[in-house]
């Protein structure tokens, strides 16, 4: 008998801690808009239910982290691609490192993770990230980027941003990041160097698609 009021008034506390928690996202993260909460994938839902104190200032580094990326595209630091090439590794690693500084390592690389499922979603449902339908080597590619990223940075301290700018081209330049193998056409090559024909009509999450240390693009 001793058992069962314990247990429903956990099950009261989970609720009510679910209950604050979508309360301070909606207000943090979503801006007090239901609507704009509702429109996250699932996966990154649940994540800003499980962060929701962090959710906002991830929300800032995101946005930070597409402005910085799209100056990097329009120099000759990197290739300029930000489709499975050094700019898309950029923005991976970076991302990962400055959510590190502001939210912490644990945190990061869930967000990260999240990323990829709604990305897993994005195949399901036919829709483009990128211009291009997400695969799973696109994927592999991020995680293990996102990866490289977190190691640049310490979680006590904050590196100037020009100096983590430089020290992340530095990593790929020195091929410690991953992008994936293509022509000097921009055409998909698979691990023996050759091309991806292009089909609209299958779709497949597992593909011929091969990564390649980030140093070695043609």
């Amino acid at each position: 008998m001793l058992h069962r009021p314990l247990k429903s008034n956990k099950k009261k506390t989970y609720s009510t801690l679910i209950l604050l928690a979508c309360c301070f996202s909606f207000s943090t993260f979503a801006q007090s808009s239901l609507n704009q909460f509702f429109k996250l994938s699932p996966p990154k839902r649940n994540w800003v239910l499980l962060h929701p104190f962090k959710a906002k200032k991830s929300l800032e580094i995101s946005k930070e982290v597409q402005k910085v990326s799209d100056s990097i595209k329009k120099t000759n630091l990197l290739d300029g691609d930000a489709s499975g090439g050094q700019v898309d590794a950029f923005r991976h690693a970076y991302w990962m490192a400055r959510l590190k500084e502001e939210i912490g390592e644990s945190a990061a690389r869930s967000l990260g993770k999240a990323h990829e499922k709604e990305n897993y979603l994005t195949f399901k449902n036919n829709e483009l990230e990128d211009g291009i339908l997400p695969d799973k080597a696109s994927s592999d590619m991020d995680l293990w980027n996102n990866e490289q990223g977190l190691k640049l940075v310490s979680t006590n301290s904050k590196t100037p941003r020009k100096g983590l700018i430089f020290r992340i081209i530095n990593a790929i330049l020195s091929g410690k990041m991953k992008v994936l193998k293509k022509d000097a056409k921009g055409n998909f090559l698979d691990c023996k160097g050759n091309k991806i024909i292009k089909n609209p009509n299958q779709k497949k999450w597992i593909k011929s698609k091969c990564l390649i240390a980030s140093n070695k693009i043609i």
